[in-house]
């Protein structure tokens, strides 16, 4: 255990999901922390000075020790703060490193694409990532299905390290139909991450963290018109 007296700051952006994993983890583990917001037009001295080779949110400086990369804060928060709130990764090593393949692949696979849907030049780009990001979430489902042994959550009963690192983009799964006409987890095609999405975003730190879905599809569709904008100057 971390101990009672410890300070905790996540340098992060509201928008971003990547820190949004991290609140999700902080808030499973019911700990206090004090959110610092950060201007990614103009940013602080303080991410300049946390982060000095990526300049990225999120940051969590604990005891004015900084840590960065969401996955990587997320397992520190699980690591360090042992018995506050739940594990989020499985204490045997097989299905720990199981989580962290999924993980991973969640990052490369869904994540990589996703960032592109909004920064790609044409209309042909953009429906190839979008292509991508259906065909992992396909395989992303049999991941599901061998995690959860036909439990709610990637940790079963429970939610593990999985659901944070997938969970941490929720409402901009919930917003990619409204921003590009396509259910990134069709009920057809992927049930089980369908249901996956609908339990997760009824969890209580779920409703403390994520975006609201009206305000993701608004910046969704802002950073569209941004790099469009870009391109055509280019």
């Amino acid at each position: 255990m971390a101990g009672e007296n410890f300070e905790l700051k996540l340098v992060g952006q509201w928008a971003s999901a990547f820190v949004t994993r991290v609140k999700l983890a902080l808030h499973l583990k019911g700990l206090s922390y004090e959110s610092i917001e950060e201007d990614l037009r103009n940013k602080s001295e303080l991410l300049l000075s946390s982060n000095p080779v990526h300049k990225a949110v999120p940051v969590l400086i604990h005891n004015g020790m900084p840590i960065c990369e969401s996955q990587i804060i997320v397992q520190y928060i699980d690591e360090t703060f042992v018995g506050y709130g739940p594990s989020l990764l499985p204490a045997d090593p097989y299905e720990r490193a199981v989580a962290r393949f999924w993980a991973a692949y969640i990052e490369e696979k869904l994540v990589a694409p996703w960032d592109q849907v909004f920064r790609v030049k044409t209309d042909e780009e953009r429906e190839e990532a979008m292509k991508q990001m259906i065909a992992a979430a396909g395989v992303l489902e049999g991941g599901l299905k061998e995690c959860s042994k036909g439990k709610c959550f990637f940790g079963g009963d429970s939610v593990g390290y999985v659901d944070v690192i997938l969970g941490g983009a929720a409402s901009y799964a919930i917003a990619n139909e409204a921003i590009f006409g396509v259910k990134l987890f069709d009920a057809a095609k992927t049930p089980l991450l369908a249901a996956w999405l609908e339990h997760f975003s009824e969890l209580d730190a779920a409703k403390a963290v994520l975006q609201d879905v009206d305000r993701a599809v608004e910046h969704g569709k802002f950073l569209i018109a941004k790099n469009s904008a870009r391109a055509s100057n280019n």
